[in-house]
Protein backbone atom coordinates (compact mmCIF):
# COMPACT_ATOMS: atom_id res chain seq x y z
CA UNK A 1 0.00 0.00 0.00
CA UNK A 2 0.81 3.35 -0.76
CA UNK A 3 -0.40 6.57 -0.03
CA UNK A 4 0.20 10.28 -1.06
CA UNK A 5 -0.97 12.95 1.95
CA UNK A 6 -0.55 16.23 0.80
CA UNK A 7 -0.37 19.24 3.58
CA UNK A 8 -0.17 23.13 3.43
CA UNK A 9 -2.70 24.63 1.83
CA UNK A 10 -5.25 27.24 2.36
CA UNK A 11 -5.93 31.00 2.24
CA UNK A 12 -3.68 33.42 0.27
CA UNK A 13 -3.93 37.25 -0.43
CA UNK A 14 -2.95 37.99 -4.38
CA UNK A 15 0.67 38.26 -4.19
CA UNK A 16 1.50 35.89 -1.23
CA UNK A 17 3.25 32.66 -1.04
CA UNK A 18 2.05 29.09 -0.21
CA UNK A 19 3.69 26.24 -0.09
CA UNK A 20 2.88 22.47 -0.45
CA UNK A 21 3.97 19.76 0.63
CA UNK A 22 3.60 15.80 -0.41
CA UNK A 23 4.90 13.08 1.39
CA UNK A 24 4.56 9.72 0.14
CA UNK A 25 4.85 6.14 2.32
CA UNK A 26 3.95 2.60 2.35
CA UNK A 27 5.67 -0.13 0.47
CA UNK A 28 7.88 2.17 -1.26
CA UNK A 29 10.76 0.36 -3.48
CA UNK A 30 11.20 3.44 -5.40
CA UNK A 31 10.23 6.91 -6.40
CA UNK A 32 10.42 8.20 -9.82
CA UNK A 33 9.22 11.52 -11.25
CA UNK A 34 6.93 13.23 -8.71
CA UNK A 35 4.95 16.45 -9.06
CA UNK A 36 2.17 18.67 -8.73
CA UNK A 37 -1.11 19.08 -10.96
CA UNK A 38 -4.36 21.22 -10.21
CA UNK A 39 -7.72 21.94 -11.36
CA UNK A 40 -9.92 24.65 -10.69
CA UNK A 41 -13.55 24.70 -10.49
CA UNK A 42 -14.85 23.70 -14.32
CA UNK A 43 -11.77 22.89 -15.82
CA UNK A 44 -9.33 20.10 -16.59
CA UNK A 45 -6.88 18.88 -14.29
CA UNK A 46 -3.32 20.54 -15.34
CA UNK A 47 0.02 20.04 -14.67
CA UNK A 48 2.17 22.64 -12.67
CA UNK A 49 5.64 21.11 -11.84
CA UNK A 50 7.06 18.32 -11.91
CA UNK A 51 11.06 16.59 -10.71
CA UNK A 52 12.84 13.49 -11.45
CA UNK A 53 14.92 11.37 -9.39
CA UNK A 54 17.67 13.83 -11.42
CA UNK A 55 16.32 16.95 -10.25
CA UNK A 56 15.19 17.96 -13.53
CA UNK A 57 12.13 20.20 -13.10
CA UNK A 58 9.34 21.21 -15.51
CA UNK A 59 6.73 24.08 -15.29
CA UNK A 60 3.90 24.83 -16.73
CA UNK A 61 4.10 28.56 -18.24
CA UNK A 62 1.58 29.85 -16.17
CA UNK A 63 3.79 29.36 -12.48
CA UNK A 64 7.21 29.50 -14.67
CA UNK A 65 9.51 32.67 -12.36
CA UNK A 66 6.68 32.04 -9.60
CA UNK A 67 6.77 28.57 -8.40
CA UNK A 68 9.26 26.36 -7.95
CA UNK A 69 9.45 22.00 -7.19
CA UNK A 70 12.05 20.20 -4.89
CA UNK A 71 12.28 17.10 -3.16
CA UNK A 72 13.66 15.56 -0.56
CA UNK A 73 14.62 11.67 -1.86
CA UNK A 74 15.54 10.47 1.43
CA UNK A 75 11.74 11.98 2.76
CA UNK A 76 9.99 10.46 0.01
CA UNK A 77 8.85 14.31 -0.03
CA UNK A 78 7.75 16.47 -2.51
CA UNK A 79 7.23 20.63 -1.78
CA UNK A 80 5.90 23.41 -4.22
CA UNK A 81 6.68 26.74 -3.04
CA UNK A 82 4.16 29.14 -4.68
CA UNK A 83 5.39 32.63 -4.84
CA UNK A 84 3.56 35.58 -6.43
CA UNK A 85 0.12 34.24 -6.24
CA UNK A 86 -2.69 35.35 -8.02
CA UNK A 87 -6.08 34.87 -8.43
CA UNK A 88 -6.16 32.28 -11.28
CA UNK A 89 -3.68 29.98 -9.16
CA UNK A 90 -6.81 29.26 -7.27
CA UNK A 91 -8.05 25.13 -7.39
CA UNK A 92 -7.54 22.13 -5.65
CA UNK A 93 -3.76 21.03 -6.14
CA UNK A 94 -2.95 17.14 -6.64
CA UNK A 95 0.30 15.59 -5.97
CA UNK A 96 1.63 12.47 -7.95
CA UNK A 97 4.15 10.25 -7.84
CA UNK A 98 5.15 7.75 -10.37
CA UNK A 99 6.48 5.19 -7.47
CA UNK A 100 7.82 1.14 -7.93
CA UNK A 101 6.62 -1.15 -5.43
CA UNK A 102 8.37 -4.87 -4.93
CA UNK A 103 5.35 -5.94 -7.22
CA UNK A 104 4.33 -2.88 -9.39
CA UNK A 105 5.09 0.54 -11.03
CA UNK A 106 2.42 3.06 -11.06
CA UNK A 107 1.19 6.41 -10.85
CA UNK A 108 -0.25 7.17 -7.44
CA UNK A 109 -2.35 10.33 -6.73
CA UNK A 110 -2.56 12.09 -3.32
CA UNK A 111 -6.55 13.59 -2.45
CA UNK A 112 -5.89 16.88 -3.32
CA UNK A 113 -5.57 19.96 -1.47
CA UNK A 114 -7.13 23.05 -1.79
CA UNK A 115 -5.60 26.64 -2.44
CA UNK A 116 -7.51 29.80 -2.64
CA UNK A 117 -6.10 33.25 -4.16
CA UNK A 118 -8.24 35.84 -2.55
CA UNK A 119 -7.30 38.94 -5.00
Amino acid sequence: QVQLVESGGGLAQAGGSLRLSCAASGSIFSIYTMGWYRQAPGKQRELVATRNRSGSANYADSVKGRFTISRDNAKNTVYLQMNSLKPEDTADYYCKADIATTSQRRDYWGQGIQVTVSS
